[in-house]
């Protein structure tokens, strides 16, 4: 076996990890590689889960025990870009400065893998009674969709776990709930004409602001309807957050698409929204719009959606967290996770991990040296309970 584990702490892992540029847009074959490599060099199979082009995969990988059960550590491959941000130091070299790692991914969620990965050692030599499992994914950032092949071979060709700890920035605090994302496109179809002669026209851009009055309202309502004093802010937001349409000064515009999301608080359904917008644009913009051009028309497409969560309270993943990291109360977070979607796959899951999300995404991204400590001083002990 490998004496790997004696001379790679987890701030050298980390930087190896920050080292490749996974940002969603290109391929993490490379840092899957490499992971796969060091699980191997300490014993530990794993086994890829290939996106259709193959360009990107997941990894599984069990220690301990075969079967179902136990408990996954989750993680995230990809980072977020760097594009249009001013960075003091090149964002895929990691920089260690009073006390805090620097470098793309080391908050958002390279710590929490690279402590894992240094943990891995200690875990294989021990006696485990309860596997352990190592689940690695793609393209959280872009809408959770790297973990959803992987779900989907559980409890099929990849062992089930009982429960699952998703290791995002929560300053190791454990997270119980958090709200989910869900998006749409709009395409508003209209007619062109001079700007001359508008009313042989119909403005799309004009029906998409009337669209976006709608979403505005049905917002308003949810703040008075829909709370949770446990978040911040305490109610579902909703907002657009792309608007493109228009050809030239003098041309009313035949097309205008925008994009509008919620980050829906556990127990709304987001098809609740959809319905709204959907009776507005065909009962208040439709029949003025193809009164004029009955080729006019509205789509409304969702693009995205995840799971908002709340943790299974017939679990005992949260008690089993809060013993681990000595804490007697839970949180949320208004950030989304892949928690959710575990959950949903049958896998009772909690939010608990090092660093802190206000650094995510951020120009000069950092991670403190004591959450990954603490990150540590976690894991053992749950080698420990795993042992037990």
């Amino acid at each position: 076996m490998s004496t790997r584990s004696e001379t790679h702490s987890p701030a050298e892992l980390l930087a190896r990890l920050v080292a490749f540029d996974t940002t969603s847009y290109r391929s993490n074959l490379d840092i899957i590689a490499f992971i796969e490599d060091y699980l191997r060099e300490h014993g530990v199979a794993s086994r890829r889960i290939v996106s259709d082009d193959g360009q990107k995969s997941s990894l599984y990988a069990t220690i301990g025990p075969d079967g179902e059960g136990g408990v996954a550590l989750s993680g995230h491959t990809d980072v977020v870009p760097v594009d249009g941000q001013t960075w003091t130091s090149d964002p895929f070299t990691m920089r260690a400065a009073d006390g805090r790692y620097y470098g793309r991914g080391t908050a958002d969620m390279k710590g929490f893998i690279a402590a894992v990965l240094a943990a891995t050692p200690d875990f294989n030599k021990r006696k485990l009674k309860t596997p352990i499992h190592l689940a690695f994914s793609y393209d959280e950032e872009v809408g959770c969709l790297g973990v959803r092949p992987m779900l989907a071979e559980l409890g099929k060709e990849l062992p089930k776990p009982r429960m699952v700890i998703v290791g995002e920035p929560t300053s190791m605090q454990v997270v119980d709930a958090h709200k989910g994302p869900v998006r749409w496109l709009v395409e508003v179809k209209g007619r062109a004409a001079h700007s001359s002669m508008a009313p042989l026209g119909v403005n799309a851009i004009t029906y998409a602001a009337r669209l976006i009055g709608e979403l505005e309202r049905i917002e308003a309502e949810l703040k008075k309807t829909v709370r949770n004093a446990r978040f911040d802010p305490d109610y579902p937001t909703l907002q657009v957050t792309m608007l493109e349409g228009g050809t030239a000064s003098n041309i009313i515009p035949i097309s205008c698409t925008f994009g509008f999301e919620v980050r829906a608080l556990p127990g709304l359904d987001p098809a609740i929204i959809e319905r709204r917008l959907r009776q507005f644009a065909e009962t208040q913009c439709l029949p003025e719009m193809r009164a004029i051009a009955p080729e006019a028309d509205i789509a409304i497409t969702r693009t995205n959606s995840v799971t908002p969560f709340g943790a299974d309270r017939t679990s005992d993943v949260v008690a089993l967290a809060l013993k681990l990291t000595g804490q007697n109360e839970t949180h949320t977070v208004s950030f989304a996770t892949e928690a959710g979607l575990f959950q949903e796959a049958g896998a009772a899951a909690v939010v608990c991990g090092p660093g802190d999300i206000a650094q995510a995404h951020t120009a000069d991204e950092w991670i403190a040296e004591s959450e990954i400590a603490k990150c540590m001083a976690f894991l053992e002990r749950l080698g420990d309970w795993a042992e037990a």
